[in-house]
């Protein structure tokens, strides 16, 4: 295995749960796994379907968000949004991130 390969293992690994978070607070406001796809992309967050379509199936059984199907236009599409235990959720990993991050900044740098 290359060093660009293990580089970009461990930067998957890193992104996994910052996804989770983006996803939470990007569906405080009723989405769809395309859309939501796109945005997550156009803020940083690149992923792909196979990634972000069984996260959105895990993160509503677990009652996390909520979904319902939009069939007013010509393809039907489930919207998904954020539930209030999502909500609680999202803002417990938003303030950890946060933590993480300033303990990380601490950290002694490299010269």
């Amino acid at each position: 295995m290359s060093e660009t390969d293990i580089l970009e293992t461990h930067l998957q690994e890193l992104r996994r749960g910052t996804i989770v978070l983006a996803c939470l607070r990007l569906l405080e406001k009723p989405g769809y796994g395309y859309g939501l796809l796109e945005e997550l992309g156009q803020r940083g967050f690149p992923t792909d379907a196979n990634t972000l379509y069984p996260l959105l199936r895990r993160l509503e059984k677990q009652g996390f968000l909520t979904s319902e199907w939009n069939t007013d236009e010509a393809r039907p599409r489930k919207f998904y949004r954020t539930s209030d235990a999502g909500v609680r959720l999202a803002a417990a990993l938003t303030d950890d991130f946060r933590a993480i991050a300033t303990a990380i900044d601490a950290l002694p740098k490299e010269d």
